[in-house]
């Protein structure tokens, strides 16, 4: 089992927790109250820096129900963040472009996290040919 040091930043916002069975993904929740006109950006803060063991990184998406219930999509997509990004003033934040007006409250859940292995040291190969199987280069339909 892995431990995690945890700075909270508030203490108004409900402190992590694992939820054994339910999800390896952890809410991560609002720390201070946020709003936004449609089409405004901003780094909503999440109230907590980690330090990371080394050789990981967290990745943060959003919650499924997160633009249903404030209309705000995650403007990076998907927010990595590395074992470096570990110190006192390293506030994990999500970057959001507000699609409606919208209000959002300390303590909200807004988006969920995980964390995974670096990837391994990679080395590139050049080749004239692949010994795969052709589908077509696109996805996994081959439609284009």
């Amino acid at each position: 089992m892995e431990k995690l040091k945890i700075k909270y930043f508030t203490d108004q916002i409900t402190h992590l927790e694992y939820i054994e069975g339910k999800s390896d993904w952890i809410d991560l929740r609002v720390s201070e109250d946020i709003e936004l006109k449609q089409g405004e950006f901003k780094l909503v803060p999440l109230g907590i820096a980690v330090k990371l063991p080394e050789g990981y990184e967290a990745h943060i998406v959003p919650r499924s129900s997160t633009y249903k219930n404030f209309g705000i999509i995650q403007a990076n997509s998907c927010g990595i963040i590395d074992s470096s990004y570990c110190g006192d003033n390293d506030m994990w934040k999500m970057p959001v472009i507000a699609m409606r007006d919208t209000k959002i409250h300390i303590n909200d859940r807004i988006c969920q996290f995980r964390i995974f292995k670096n990837q391994p040291r990679l080395v590139f190969e050049e080749t004239e040919h692949l010994e795969g199987t052709d589908r077509g280069g696109f996805g996994s339909t081959g439609i284009i």
